[in-house]
């Protein structure tokens, strides 16, 4: 605290701001670091205003640039999932075109006449081929799926509980999860004819 005159009024304080020395004619370093810290206390209230608008263009370019990353991230996803369908397409488009050579290797098998270097070609080719991921599906027994399967004849069975592939006309196969033909079977319904049941009345 200022010390206090007779009268209760504080003295004043003379401070020497100079920067030399009278004296001695050296600088002062003390006034010029009192110097710099006014300044510096005058300078944050000074730029306040200045700091405020500067932080609210960073965060609004900062907005900006996450918003064009993520723009950019969806058009690379999208690039890609459209690249794996086109592939996907293509493939199956080829597997399809070569379902009827799979269907003489087959027909030839069931003969016995797949011998010698055409069995090691048609090995090959069913090698190949399944590596592509094409697979055949429908056997006989299989309960009848509408979405698999293509029902060329039907009939009644005592011996089924529930729609069921009895015959396998031709091999099914799906890529993947994507049927590229249905099978085409003879489906067999449970009960008995009804040319049977006619019969007996």
């Amino acid at each position: 605290m200022r010390p206090l005159r007779e009268n209760g009024h504080e003295e004043p304080v003379i401070r020497d701001n100079r920067k030399i020395d009278p004296e001695t004619g050296e600088v002062r370093v003390r006034a010029e670091n009192d110097s710099a810290k006014q300044d510096q206390q005058q300078a944050p209230a000074e730029s306040a205003p200045a700091d405020a608008e500067l932080q609210a263009q960073l965060d609004e370019r900062t907005a900006d640039l996450q918003r064009v990353q993520a723009e950019y991230q969806n058009y690379r996803r999208r690039v890609e999932r459209d690249r794996v369908a086109v592939r996907e397409q293509a493939t199956a488009n080829v597997l399809s075109e070569l379902l009827p050579v799979l269907d003489d290797i087959g027909r030839a098998r069931d003969h016995g006449e797949l011998t010698g270097g055409f069995a090691a070609v048609a090995e090959s080719l069913e090698a190949v081929l399944t590596k592509l991921g094409l697979s055949p599906f429908g056997q006989k027994g299989d309960p009848f799926d509408p979405v698999i399967h293509e029902a060329l004849m039907h009939s009644y069975s005592p011996e089924v509980t529930e729609p069921t592939a009895v015959e396998v006309l031709q091999l099914g196969y799906q890529m993947g999860d994507r049927v590229l033909r249905p099978a085409r079977v003879a489906v067999a319904e449970p009960g008995d004819s009804p040319a049977s049941d006619d019969d007996d009345n």
